[in-house]
C-alpha cells in the first residue's frame, strides 16, 4: 500500500504498488503497465469498508468491493482488469518477459521512467530518492548511445542538484545553531521543522548534535514559558484572593456597623455611657474597613453618634469637678 503523496511509488515486476487515491501517476506508467490499483475506505454506517480501483490510461478507475477482486498468478486481479486484458492482443508488458531482441526498448523505456522519477523527485525536494534513482540509473546495462548519453546529462544535472541540496542542508543546520546560541525561539522552532521535515535521514554527528541541542533548547523554552504561565497564574489567583478577602472584610464591617446602629438607637436610652462610648468607637474603626461599602445614611448617622458622644463628655466634665473628692483636669 502506497498511500503518501510526497515519495513516488517504486514500479517494478517483483512488486505491485496499490495507491492511495491521492497518488499521481504519470501517463508513461498508466500506458506501461496498462492498468494501477487503487484503494479507499468508504464510510457505511458506523463501519469502514475496503474498495480496490482500477485506473487506466484514458479510462475513469472503476471501483470493487473486495469479494469482487482476487489473487492471480498476474497479481491482483478485478473485473476491470480482465476487461482490459481481453481488450489487448498481448499480456500487459509488465507481466511478460521480453524477448533478447527486444532488451534495447525497454531499457529505453525504463530509463524514460527512471528520468520522470528523478525529476518528480527534485520537485518535491526528496533527495532520498534522487540519490537511490540516480544509482539505479547509473548501472544500468544494455543502453544504446543515445540513451547513455540522455542518461549522462540526467546523471550529470542530479548531481549538480544533489549538490546544491547539501549546500543548501549545510546553511540550514548552520542558522539553526546560530538561532539556538541567539536564543531566538522562533526561529529556531521554524528551523527544526525545516529540518525535519527535509532532512531527517543520513544525518551527520554535527547535524544531529545541532538538532538534538536544538530541540533540548526548545524544551526548555517552553518549560520555562510554562513556569512562567504558573508564576503569574498563581499571583492573579493570590491578587484575586485578596481582592475577595477585602471584600468580605467590607461586608462583615458593614454588617457590625448596621447591627451597631440598630443597638444604639433602640437601647441609647438605657445603655450605660461607657458602653456607649466603646461602641460609637468601634463603630469608627469598622468604618475605615468598610470603606466605599457604607452608604451616605450610615456615614451621617456614624458622625452624629459620634458628635453626640463628644456633647455628653463636654456635659459630663464641669459635673465630674463639682462633685466632693472629684479630680481636676
Amino acid at each position: 500500500m502506497h498511500l503518501g503523496q510526497a515519495v513516488v511509488p517504486v514500479w517494478d515486476d517483483a512488486v505491485e504498488p496499490v495507491l492511495g487515491t491521492m497518488v499521481p501517476v504519470d501517463r508513461v506508467t498508466l500506458v506501461r503497465r496498462w492498468y494501477v490499483h487503487r484503494i479507499r475506505l468508504d464510510s457505511e454506517g458506523t463501519a469502514r469498508r475496503v474498495r480496490i480501483g482500477t485506473e487506466a490510461f484514458a479510462r475513469p478507475t472503476e471501483w470493487f468491493a473486495l469479494n469482487e477482486c482476487e489473487m492471480t498468478e498476474q497479481g491482483l486481479s478485478t473485473p476491470a482488469v480482465e476487461r482490459i486484458v481481453r481488450s489487448r492482443n498481448t499480456p500487459p508488458p509488465a507481466r511478460r518477459t521480453p524477448a533478447k531482441d527486444k532488451a534495447v526498448p525497454d531499457v529505453r523505456t525504463r530509463t524514460q521512467v527512471l528520468f520522470r522519477r528523478i525529476e518528480e523527485a527534485r520537485a518535491v525536494g526528496s533527495v532520498v530518492v534522487v540519490a537511490r534513482v540516480s544509482h539505479t540509473l547509473a548501472t544500468l546495462d544494455g543502453m544504446d548511445q543515445e540513451t547513455r548519453s540522455q542518461t549522462d546529462t540526467v546523471l550529470q544535472d542530479a548531481k549538480l542538484w544533489l549538490r546544491e541540496q547539501a549546500a543548501a542542508r549545510q546553511e540550514m543546520f548552520t542558522q539553526l545553531s546560530e538561532a539556538v546560541a541567539e536564543g531566538k525561539v522562533q526561529e529556531a522552532r521554524g528551523l527544526l521543522t525545516r529540518v525535519n521535515a527535509i532532512a531527517a535521514h543520513d544525518r551527520t554527528d554535527t547535524e544531529t548534535q545541532t538538532a538534538g541541542a536544538a530541540a533540548g533548547f526548545l524544551a526548555g523554552m517552553l518549560r520555562q514559558q510554562e513556569e512562567t504561565a504558573q508564576k503569574l497564574h498563581a499571583a492573579a489567583e493570590a491578587k484575586e484572593e485578596a481582592r475577595r478577602r477585602a471584600a468580605r472584610q467590607k461586608t462583615e464591617a458593614l454588617q457590625q456597623i448596621r447591627a451597631t446602629l440598630r443597638t444604639l438607637r433602640r437601647h441609647s436610652r438605657t445603655m450605660l455611657g461607657t458602653e456607649q462610648r466603646r461602641r460609637v468607637a468601634m463603630l469608627t474603626d469598622l468604618a475605615a474597613k468598610a470603606g466605599d461599602q457604607l452608604s451616605r445614611s450610615e456615614v451621617k448617622q456614624i458622625e452624629a453618634w459620634k458628635a453626640r458622644m463628644q456633647r455628653d463628655r463636654k456635659t459630663a466634665a464641669p459635673e465630674e469637678r463639682a462633685q466632693p473628692g472629684g479630680r481636676r483636669r
